[in-house]
């Protein structure tokens, strides 16, 4: 029986499964964080009309540690296929610790630096520049920073690099030719 993947990659035109196949441990990180993303919006946004309204940074920073911990669990079991050793979860949120700063400098910066925020805009435009910075640029540099320190210095079990040659019933890139 086909796996998961192996299924949504045979819905995909066949001229980019070879890309997919090659850089398939990027696209399921991107997945994850995908999933991640939505998860932070909708806890940010809940907490900054409900508990934290005054408090935009550190709603944004608790809505990033649970969805950080969400992350921890699929990067592990299904994007980077670890088992989880003790030095890999401490390594896991000590570069997590570091991206949520990083994550939060753009919100910061928005809010205080430039003076995004009621009374000097109308909310409207507070919550746009709010979701701009933390959300949009601060996710994207966190994930930026992340995939490369997960790769770097996290997920390097020799079960990680097993899954780097491609997975049985995965098409293989081609490979080149002798020419006579």
């Amino acid at each position: 029986m086909p796996s998961p993947t192996q299924r949504v990659l045979a819905r995909v035109p066949a001229r980019l499964r070879p890309f997919l196949v090659r850089h398939r441990r990027l696209v399921k990180f991107l997945t994850v964080g995908s999933g991640c993303f939505v998860l932070t919006t909708v806890i940010d946004v809940e907490l900054k009309f409900t508990f934290l309204q005054h408090q935009p940074v550190v709603a944004l920073t608790v809505a990033t540690v649970i969805a950080t911990v969400v992350s921890y669990v699929l990067n592990r079991r299904w994007a980077f296929r670890t088992d989880g050793r003790r030095p890999e979860a401490l390594l896991f949120f000590l570069v997590s610790a570091v991206a949520i700063g990083v994550n939060d400098i753009p919100l910061v910066f928005s809010r205080y630096a430039l003076d995004l925020r009621e009374p000097y805009v109308d909310p409207f435009q507070q919550e746009v520049a709010d979701f701009l910075s933390g959300m949009v640029v601060g996710t994207f540099v966190a994930m930026l920073f992340r995939f490369w320190a997960m790769r770097r210095w996290v997920f390097t079990s020799p079960a990680a690099r097993a899954h780097a040659e491609p997975e049985p019933g995965y098409a293989a890139p081609e490979m080149p030719r002798d020419v006579p």
